[in-house]
């Protein structure tokens, strides 16, 4: 069941902005967005511990912005059919966030 366009927003603010951890979880949105990975391809690509990778994955899961193909090692993620359509919501709370990393530097 698709949530609300507000409520959307509001999830993704507190997955990406909200919580510790936020800025990996974008960053693996970004790359499934170019192309489905398994966990062992995102760790490679972030060069980040396969563990963390699992946990957010595991997070964005839960919040049903990702979705898997697969068992185990084998799962391919995928970004969920609500977060494709609305991608351009992620697009706008990301750039922000990129804004203000820029000012605190």
């Amino acid at each position: 069941m698709a949530v609300s366009n507000e409520t959307f927003k509001r999830l993704l603010w507190w997955i990406i902005a909200g919580t510790r951890g936020g800025r990996s979880r974008g960053k693996i949105i970004l790359i499934l967005k170019e192309r489905p990975s398994n966990a062992s391809q995102l760790a490679d690509r972030l060069k980040m511990d396969y563990k963390t990778i699992r946990h957010h994955l595991d997070v964005l899961l839960e919040n049903k912005l990702i979705v898997k193909m697969g068992e185990k090692y084998a799962a391919t993620y995928f970004l969920s059919p609500q977060l494709d359509l609305q991608y351009e919501v992620f697009q706008e709370i990301w750039l922000k966030l990129e804004k203000e990393e820029k000012i605190k530097k």
